[in-house]
Parts: C-alpha cells; structure tokens; sequence
C-alpha cells in the first residue's frame, strides 16, 4: 500500500507538472499571437511601404541600366575623354581628313569639310550632355536603387530576426517559469531573471530598430517627389542638349547652303532655265548654245538632223558630258544626230516648256486666228510677252532653225519638217499624260506656230543677235574647237 501510494504520489506531481507546462507554452503562445498582431497592426502600413519600395528598387535599377546603354561615351571619363571616344567625333574626323584630301576644288571637299566641324560641335555637345546626366541622374538614380532603398530593406531584415530573437527570449523566459523546483529554488529565480533580462535586452533592440525601420521608410515616403525630380532633370537636360545641338546645326548651315547655291557645277538636264541662267552667269543656256554651236561646224548639211535618232550611249555621254559642263566635246562633232539628239532632251527635260505653261493658252489661240496677217501679229505679241530668259533663249533657237531650214535642199529638213520634230519639245500643256497623248492634242497649233515663227524669224526677231555664225563668241565657254575646224572660223 505504502509503495502504492508514493506512486501515486509521483504520477499526480508529473501530471501536474506537464499541466503546468502546457499552461505555460500556451500562455506564452497567446501572449506572442497578442504582440505579433499588435506589432502587425502597428507596422501594416510600414509593409505596404516596404513593398512599394522593393517595386521602385526594381524599376530604378532597370532604368539605370537603359540609360547607361544609351550612352556613347566611356562612363566615369571626363568630358575630354569622352568626347574623344564618340561615334559622332570619328564621323567628324573622318569627314575632316577626306574634305582635306579633296580639297577646295571639290565641292563635296568643301561640304565634308564644314560638316566635320559641325559634328566636331555636336560631339562636345553630346559629351557635356552625357557627362551631366551622369552626374545629376545617372549616380543618384544608381545610389537610390543599390544603396538607400537595399539598406532600408536590410534593416527590415534585420528587425524580423530581432523579432525572432525576442519571440526565443521571451519563451526561454515563460518555460523556466513554468517548472519551477522546491529543491533548487534560489538557482531557478536567478535563472528566471537572467532570461527576463536578456528578454528585456532583446524586446528593447527589436523596439528600438522597428523605430528605426518606421522611421527611414517615413522619410523616404516623404522624399518620393524629390526621388521623382530626377525624371524631370532628364527631360530638362535632353531639351538643353537637343537646344544646343541644333542651335549648332542652324550656324552652320546658311554656310553650307551658300556653297552649294555658289557652286556653278550643277546638272543643266532637268533644271529649270532661270535657276541654270543664273547659277552659270549665262544669257543663253549651256546646252542649247553648245549644241547650236557644235552643229554649226558639221551639222547643218546633215540629212535628216533632229528627224534621226542617235546613239543611245553616245546621247547619254553627251549630255552626261554637257551636265559637268565640261568643253572637252570634240569626239561629238562627228556625230550631229547625237548632238542634235542633246538639243531635242534638254528642250524636252525641261521642268517647264521654253515657251512656258503661261502662255499655252495665248499661243493656241493665236494660231487659231484665221487671218494670215492677223495671225502673225497674234503671234508676234505672245512672244513678246515671254519672260525676258524664255524669250533670249527662245530667239536664239529660231535663228539658228531659220538658218538649217535655209539648207533644206541638202538636209531635207524645210521649216515644216524641223516644227513637227521639235515643236512637242518647246510647247506642252501643263496636264498629265504621255508624251504621245500631249503631242496628239497640240501637235497641229504647235507646228503651225514653230513653222510660222521659223519662216518669219527676222520679222520676229529683228533685234539683238541677228547671226550666230561664229563660233569665237562661244570660246568665253573655254569651248575648244576640233583642230581642222579652227582655221575655217
């Protein structure tokens, strides 16, 4: 009974025991659900924050690292040894050395010349641009993604494992409290507030960095407009550059553009006659004056001239030849189709008819007139009324027709004959179609108006340069005539 008893005894104090145990860890688990969800509660606006700050670490950083592909420079390099490494400085340099290798006979020298200086400014543009951005974007964009926003996230990390570390106290605390020993009293109260004192010690650092932690992240919430201001920079420090640039840009160009409209050595094919007068210093249009001149010395006894068709490739040389207004024309007097040919494109190329669009209307109307005097005097006064350039050059291509027809006898080519071939190349209507359409609706007024005009060029044209049969006047062109032909003239 006596051993009965005791054991007894010793199952209710362990029952008890274990009952105070789960006491205790029970209380110790409610009161840590108590402090979790008030230190929850407290810090839910701190995690949303958090969040946010983790999304703006992640877009700042991916920011960073476009704008630094967007630069062209070496990064961290100064201005000077930025500008150096620039795309744009070796397109500049390369422009540089090929205007110095071409020299200023050539136009394009010229132009690569001042072009290279306006990407030399346009490159120290760009290495100044980038150098801010570095300095006033690039850097505190840098510091914000990998060092102020990382060390408030570390200190986040580093508040939860205080948590941890007070949530271990506090139960170390509560579990020694829990089983407490008659036989060794004295050294479990001592033990009880030595793990009360590191609880307290670790409740004070968790409380003290959840303060901190609240604290930087309130600071940075409050600092997102300043954060922001970055973006604005950048677009401010673009418009300055892309200001400066083209500020640059605008200097340069009245230069180039002054060049350009100096330069004499323009194709005359396809250009309209004022600006060709004008670019050339000439009364009378290099091709036509050419050609006349040329088929002067060997065409005017030509069979068929402006009726045949030429060479193609020795057509196209020719006025290629005649584009780069060049006098070395020699090999092309024995060929009076293709210069003939020459004449009849450069009339047809025109972007306007020599005898303009203006008129059309006054010319068809007068050779409509029935009456054969009347008709002339219609004609005499729409030619009058020609521009001052259409009418020169005008003048000086009927002189020089009213002379080939005088040779009709022996190149077939009568005043009839010379207007149905060349009259579609002098007077079109301003419409659009082919050729053969243009020709079938006018065909019959112009070629009675060429062949009248032809017929009575002294009538029309009494003034001025009444003979064209020197050919010295046209050697202020640097024109050189054929060597057999020189002692005829």
């Amino acid at each position: 009974k006596l051993i009965t008893f005791n054991r007894t005894k010793q199952l209710q104090l362990h029952v008890t025991m274990i009952i105070t145990m789960l006491n205790g860890i029970m209380g110790s688990i409610h009161f840590g659900i108590l402090v979790n969800f008030k230190f929850e509660s407290n810090v839910r606006i701190i995690s949303q924050i958090e969040r946010r700050l983790e999304n703006m670490r992640l877009v700042s950083h991916n920011v960073y690292k476009k704008m630094v592909m967007c630069l062209q420079g070496n990064m961290g390099s100064d201005v000077d040894k930025r500008h150096k490494k620039l795309p744009v400085t070796a397109l500049s340099q390369s422009m540089l050395d090929g205007g110095s290798q071409l020299g200023d006979e050539s136009l394009i020298g010229k132009m690569m010349e001042v072009c290279g200086e306006a990407e030399n400014k346009l490159a120290l543009e760009q290495s100044q641009h980038e150098v801010q951005l570095e300095r006033e974007i690039l850097e505190p964009l840098n510091q914000l993604a990998e060092v102020d926003i990382p060390n408030i996230l570390k200190q986040r990390k580093h508040l939860a494992k205080l948590v941890l570390d007070f949530d271990s106290a506090k139960a170390r605390c509560q579990a020694t409290k829990a089983f407490p020993t008659a036989a060794n009293a004295q050294a479990m109260a001592a033990k009880v507030d030595i793990l009360k004192e590191e609880m307290d010690e670790a409740q004070n650092k968790m409380e003290i960095c959840k303060d901190q932690v609240a604290a930087d992240m309130y600071i940075f919430s409050s600092k997102e407009g300043e954060y922001a201001r970055y973006y604005v920079l950048l677009l401010e420090a673009q418009a300055e550059y892309h200001r400066k640039a083209l500020a640059s840009i605008e200097s340069v160009l009245p230069t180039i553009q002054s060049q350009q409209d100096k330069w004499t050595e323009k194709p005359a094919f396809g250009t309209a006659l004022e600006e060709h007068l004008k670019r050339t210093s000439r009364e009378v249009a290099l091709p036509i004056e050419a050609c006349i001149m040329m088929l002067l010395e060997t065409g005017m006894q030509e069979e068929g001239l402006f009726r045949i068709a030429a060479g193609a490739s020795k057509l196209k040389k020719l006025k290629a030849a005649l584009d780069c207004s060049t006098s070395q024309l020699e090999e092309f007097y024995s060929d009076p189709h293709a210069v003939a040919g020459a004449l009849k494109s450069y009339l047809r190329e025109l972007p306007e008819p020599l005898m303009t669009y203006q008129l059309y209307e006054e010319w068809i109307q007068a050779s409509s007139i029935s009456d054969p005097d009347k008709r002339l005097q219609g004609l005499w006064v729409v030619c009058d009324m020609l521009p001052k350039a259409n009418k020169t050059n005008f003048r000086y291509l009927v002189k020089f027709l009213a002379k080939l027809s005088l040779e009709s006898d022996v190149n077939k080519m009568t005043a009839s004959n010379i207007a149905i071939v060349l009259g579609p190349n002098l007077l079109w209507a301003k419409t659009e179609g082919s050729l053969a359409e243009m020709a079938a609706t006018t065909s019959v007024h112009v070629v009675s108006i060429i062949e009248l005009i032809i017929n009575h060029a002294s009538w029309f044209f009494p003034e001025g340069k009444t003979t064209i049969e020197s050919s010295r006047k046209f050697q202020t062109w640097n024109f050189q005539l054929p060597p057999q032909k020189r002692s005829q003239t």
